[in-house]
């Protein structure tokens, strides 16, 4: 059997797989378990292997592409179209095959274990800190069915619950009380274990060359350099700054038809973290960067004077992820340009 494409459709357990030969044609269809289709792959010569970008698909792909085969992930909303009639298995697994062949498919960068393991740390992270909101709107919730309103703020709320847990006249019912003092050890152990991974992010990204030149851009801390590093990998991936903004989700979406383009709000696509953090980012570096005497503090003076400032984040945003392509592309540090004299 002459195999150019192997199309794999994965599953918890058991996973079909099906081959197509250079004319396109299938010559293999079987369904098999997760480790059969190591030991199946490593029998064949060096060929494609497409499968979706799922969970799971980055430990396989690593093991296939040491056997020499050339391993080609895709997003499965890629995919869906070229899966025909009925949706089941064996067609989701001749879909992906078909569509590692066409010649303008965007494919998924493989990555290694150590970006996984970093974007493993950084979603324990994200839940954590969700956690931790949870909790403290929790008991904003109980103090507020009881008369208290405490400002905004996690401050002035550990500040209020001090002040009501430990002074000397109960002002809680003896139950709540003791309810609202385990809520507040729990919460204390939450800020613990983020404070732990914000120290292991920051040894981490003074530690990289990559991330120690995305330090220098105003507005990217450790956290964003880390998840950044860890998402893009080799910025070769993607050709210009630009498509790296429209993977965050940071370009306008458009809504083009008869030859009149009409611009809309961003995107959204790609990872809400990544973009969440670096709009974050954005907005605190707006107001020092907007009067620096800079190139870019002019372009965001002017856009300031005709635009809403949230609508010039999300723009400083979209202008930081250029800025990060082109340092991890050409590794250089950022040096920001000084308006003409």
């Amino acid at each position: 059997m002459d195999i150019s494409v192997l199309g794999i459709d994965l599953g918890k357990n058991s996973c079909s797989v099906v081959g197509l030969d250079a004319t396109g044609k299938v010559v293999v269809r079987r369904r098999m378990r997760r480790e059969t289709v190591i030991t199946y792959a490593a029998s064949l010569p060096a060929c494609a292997v497409a499968m979706e970008a799922c969970c799971g698909a980055h430990h396989i792909g690593r093991a296939l592409a040491r056997q020499g085969h050339a391993v080609r992930l895709m997003s499965p909303e890629y995919v869906r179209p070229y899966v025909k009639a009925q949706k089941n298995d064996d067609r989701d697994a001749e879909g992906i095959a078909e569509a590692a062949t066409r010649p303008t498919m965007r494919f998924v960068e493989l990555k290694t274990e150590e970006q996984l393991d970093m974007q493993t740390l950084h979603r324990i992270r994200d839940q954590l800190v969700g956690d931790r909101t949870s909790l403290m709107n929790q008991i904003r919730s109980i103090l507020f069915e009881r008369g208290y309103i405490v400002p905004q703020g996690r401050a002035k709320l550990a500040a209020r619950l001090g002040e009501m847990l430990d002074g000397d006249e109960p002002v809680l019912s003896p139950r709540i009380h003791r309810l609202v003092c385990d809520m507040r050890l729990r919460w204390i152990a939450l800020d613990e274990r983020i404070a732990d991974l914000d120290a292991e992010f920051t040894e981490a990204a003074h530690s990289d060359e990559r991330m120690r030149r995305l330090l220098t851009i105003p507005g990217i801390g450790a956290l964003n350099a880390t998840a950044l590093v860890a998402a893009v990998g080799d910025a070769r991936s993607f050709g210009r700054g630009r498509d790296l903004a429209a993977w965050l989700g940071l370009v306008p979406r458009q809504a083009t038809t008869g030859g009149k383009p009409r611009l809309l709000g961003i995107t959204k696509r790609g990872s809400r973290y990544l973009r969440k953090n670096l709009i974050q980012g954005a907005r605190s570096s707006l107001p020092t960067m907007s009067k620096s005497d800079t190139r870019l503090g002019a372009w965001l003076r002017g856009l300031l004077a005709r635009s809403h400032p949230n609508t010039v984040v999300v723009a400083l945003a979209a202008k930081m992820a250029r800025i990060v392509w082109a340092l991890l592309r050409h590794e250089r540090t950022y040096e920001p340009v000084a308006l003409a004299a």
